[in-house]
C-alpha cells in the first residue's frame, strides 16, 4: 500500500532535532520527498541520513528563517530539486530567556519575535506564493499552548507563539480560496532539547516564581512523535476540511 504522501514534496524547518526531526522522519515513512531545513548543519544532515537509511528520500538545505533571503533560497532550492512544494511544516523556533516583562532585555525580546514570529511569517510569505502558482498546498505552523494563555516569565515566547496563531488564522482566510489549507499545532510540554534547557535553567536559577522542575513532574509530557503525527495528519487528506485551526496537543494538561 502506498504511503499517504507518495509523490508529495514536504518541507520541514527546524528539523535537526526534536519535533522537526520526528516530523521529517514521519513524512518520509509516508513516502514524501522531504526537504530538511535548519541552521544546525550537523543535525540536519543527520536527519537526512536517518531518512535515507530507512529507504526514504530527503535533502538538506541550511536556512535561517529570520532572513528573507534564506527563506527565498530555501523555497527556490526545494522547487529546483523536486519540482514543487506540496506541504510545509514551519516548525523552526527558539525559546526566550525567562523573566518578568519588565526584566526582559530589548535584545532578548526582539530576538524571540524576530525568529519565531517574523520567521514564520517569512516562511508563509514565500511558501504561499509558490503554492498559489502551482494551484494549492498545505501548511502547518508550530505554535504553542503558551500562545493561547498567559503564563509568568515566558511573556516574549507566548507573544511570539500567539502571533503565529493569528498569522495562521489570517493566512487560512486569505488563501483558502486558492486551495491552500493552513493550520497550527499547539504543543504543551514535549520532551525536547528545548524543554530540557528550560528545566536546567530554572534549576540553576532557583526561580520561585515558576517551579518548572516540579511542574514537569505533575503534568503530561509528550514525545516529539506526538506532535509530528499531528502535523502529518493535518497535512493529509484525512484533514482536508480542516482549515484555520490551532490544534492543541498537550495530553489534556491544564497548563
Amino acid at each position: 500500500m502506498a504511503g499517504r504522501f507518495e509523490g508529495k514534496v514536504v518541507l520541514v524547518t527546524g528539523a535537526a532535532s526534536g519535533i522537526g526531526r520526528a516530523a521529517a522522519l514521519a513524512f518520509a515513512r509516508e513516502e514524501a520527498k522531504v526537504v530538511v531545513s535548519d541552521i544546525v548543519i550537523k543535525g540536519g544532515k543527520e536527519t537526512v541520513q536517518m531518512i535515507k537509511k530507512a529507504g526514504g528520500k530527503a535533502s538538506f538545505v541550511k536556512a535561517d528563517i529570520s532572513l528573507a533571503q534564506d527563506v527565498q533560497a530555501l523555497i527556490r532550492k526545494t522547487v529546483e530539486t523536486y519540482g514543487r512544494l506540496d506541504c510545509a511544516f514551519n516548525n523552526a523556533g527558539v525559546e526566550a530567556p525567562m523573566g518578568s516583562l519588565i526584566d526582559f532585555s530589548e535584545e532578548d525580546f526582539d530576538r524571540n519575535i524576530h525568529i519565531n514570529l517574523k520567521g514564520t511569517w517569512l516562511c508563509l510569505k514565500y511558501e504561499i506564493a509558490q503554492m498559489v502558482k502551482q494551484g494549492g498546498g498545505i501548511i502547518v505552523n508550530t505554535a504553542s499552548t503558551a500562545g493561547l494563555r498567559g503564563a509568568p516569565t515566558i511573556g516574549a515566547y507566548g507573544a511570539s507563539k500567539g502571533g503565529i496563531i493569528q498569522l495562521t488564522y489570517t493566512a487560512a482566510i486569505e488563501y483558502g480560496k486558492d486551495g491552500i489549507r493552513i493550520n497550527a499545532v499547539c504543543p504543551g510540554f514535549i520532551a525536547t532539547p528545548m524543554l530540557q534547557r528550560l528545566v536546567e535553567h530554572v534549576t540553576t536559577q532557583n526561580q520561585d516564581q515558576v517551579n518548572i522542575g516540579a511542574l514537569v513532574g505533575a503534568i503530561p509530557i509528550g514525545q516529539p512523535e506526538d506532535i509530528a503525527e499531528t502535523a502529518v495528519w493535518l497535512c493529509s487528506d484525512a484533514a482536508r476540511f480542516i482549515n484555520g485551526h490551532a490544534i492543541v496537543a498537550n495530553g489534556g494538561s491544564a497548563f
